[in-house]
């Protein structure tokens, strides 16, 4: 395929920007060959893993597409998990941050009421799981008459943990006239029915399986009785002193054990699993993303939609049950042009699913033993606490020239985006475009001001008055 940039696609100038911004130099396989297709409308069904460039395939036409100044939501988005909506949603944010894309994440295990109040604002994109989805369009929340792009994706892991359901009965409260964008790893049975009931005259691509290859990734298993799996586990860590590292295991009491052994061991080390609160588990992402924490130890279902660059090591304390979950696991490193190492602790009733993944991988995975690392296990082994470099989230830099400025009116003062565009359109050098989204809610109002601008329009702002009289305003700095 010839290789083409975004701005041989024709995209807005706005969502260009911010590609640029965002790392995004050439678009990738999935991406050449979908946004044509959803530029045009088309309803699509599309074979691609995670991992390969999909949120930005359908992302980046969608937010090209959406009418900016209609109020009620344009794109509806269904996930399987949480981490993937919210991942999702800072995406769309991102992607459309310059043409003031305003998307909302809606998901269980927080507060109703909050996300209610988000919807009603503004909101072009709604990104969600599908429980908490069909919640807010039972209770008339969510808006639908204007939805135009249905995008359901990761379809087949929505099947495995019982969703499907749910998806069908979305789907059908939603306007007849629209696109519909399926994207999965893999077409059960049950996904194709689905793709001939509702989808009308669609596409299909496949995007060739990313099968983790030997070159890409070093891949080897230790055999080890699960009582000694700890102890080993940590003289390979001394030994490989992993620059960041994930931890699989199988369920949130594995994982919360083998937690605490880490604590124990002083290893920079966070958890991640179902059994934690929303808020728990995006602090320790976060945390993780930055290079705060060294280590992660995850379940699959928590660890689905995480998106973290240069993790050098994927262990697995556990063989996984499902042979693609092997696959997502190792998936997580050896990205793009980097190389990476796989390590699974294999115990001997674990062997028949090794047999399974090799299967499927098409290639056999080496044996070592703890004495293939008796060199380096003869250091110093405090370096296992060393400390690695703070690493940039995937979306920073987009921040970084954008202030938030609050002023203390809302909509009980009946203030109004006109209203507070047109006391900043008197500051002399501003511009519209140098305004982003105006949050404007009860009893404040956030403003965002891009371009490095904010210090001007905050002092700007502190000699108008909106609507005739004087607000006070407060500079929040850079997100």
């Amino acid at each position: 395929m010839d290789k083409k940039s975004f701005k041989d696609m024709e995209i807005h100038s706005d969502i260009r920007r911010a590609l640029k911004m965002l790392g995004y130099e050439n678009p990738m396989e999935v991406q050449q060959k979908v946004i044509p297709h959803i530029m045009k409308d088309k309803d699509l069904i599309v074979k691609s893993q995670t991992g390969s460039g999909k949120t930005a395939a359908f992302g980046i036409p969608i937010c090209d597409k959406l009418e900016v100044e209609q109020k009620n939501p344009q794109a509806l988005i269904l996930t399987p998990t949480r981490e993937l909506a919210i991942q999702i949603k800072e995406d769309i944010s991102n992607i459309g941050k310059f043409k003031k894309i305003r998307a909302a994440a809606v998901y269980g295990r927080h507060p109703m009421h909050l996300q209610e109040r988000e919807l009603r604002q503004r909101v072009h994109v709604v990104v969600g799981t599908p429980g908490r989805t069909k919640d807010h369009m039972d209770r008339g929340n969510l808006v639908l008459e204007d939805i135009r792009y249905l995008v359901i994706d990761e379809a087949d892991e929505m099947l495995s943990m019982g969703f499907i359901d749910q998806v069908e009965s979305i789907i059908k409260m939603l306007p007849k006239k629209r696109s519909t964008l399926l994207f999965s790893a893999t077409m059960p049975e049950k996904i194709e029915e689905i793709c001939n009931k509702y989808l009308i005259e669609s596409s299909r691509i496949e995007i060739e399986a990313s099968i983790p290859t030997q070159d890409k990734i070093d891949q080897y298993y230790l055999l080890a009785e699960d009582e000694d799996k700890e102890e080993l586990l940590h003289k390979i860590l001394v030994s490989e002193m992993p620059g960041s590292c994930i931890l699989f295991c199988n369920t949130r009491d594995k994982a919360d054990k083998l937690a605490k052994f880490m604590a124990r061991k002083r290893y920079s080390c966070g958890s991640l699993h179902g059994g934690m609160t929303q808020r728990e588990r995006t602090q320790t992402i976060n945390k993780f993303k930055k290079g705060e924490l060294h280590y992660l130890v995850a379940t699959d279902v928590a660890a689905r939609g995480i998106d973290v660059e240069d993790v050098t090591h994927v262990i697995n304390y556990e063989m996984p049950y499902e042979r693609e979950n092997y696959v997502h696991r190792i998936g997580r490193t050896g990205r793009m042009d980097k190389k990476g190492t796989g390590i699974t602790l294999l115990s001997p009733k674990e062997k028949h699913r090794l047999q399974y993944v090799e299967e499927y991988l098409g290639y056999s995975i080496k044996s070592k033993n703890i004495a293939d690392f008796s060199n380096k296990l003869q250091q110093d082994s405090r370096q296992n606490s060393r400390r690695i470099k703070p690493k940039k989230i995937k979306g920073e830099k987009i921040h970084e020239d954008i202030t938030r400025i609050r002023i203390n009116a809302g909509k009980k003062k009946k203030i109004r985006p006109v209203d507070i565009m047109g006391a900043i359109g008197s500051i002399e050098g501003i511009e519209s475009k140098d305004i982003g989204i105006i949050d404007i809610q009860d009893t404040c109002t956030y403003v965002e001001v891009f371009e490095g601008k904010g210090k001007q329009v905050f002092n700007g702002l502190k000699k108008k008055t909106i609507k005739g009289k004087a607000f006070t305003i407060k500079e929040l700095g850079k997100r």
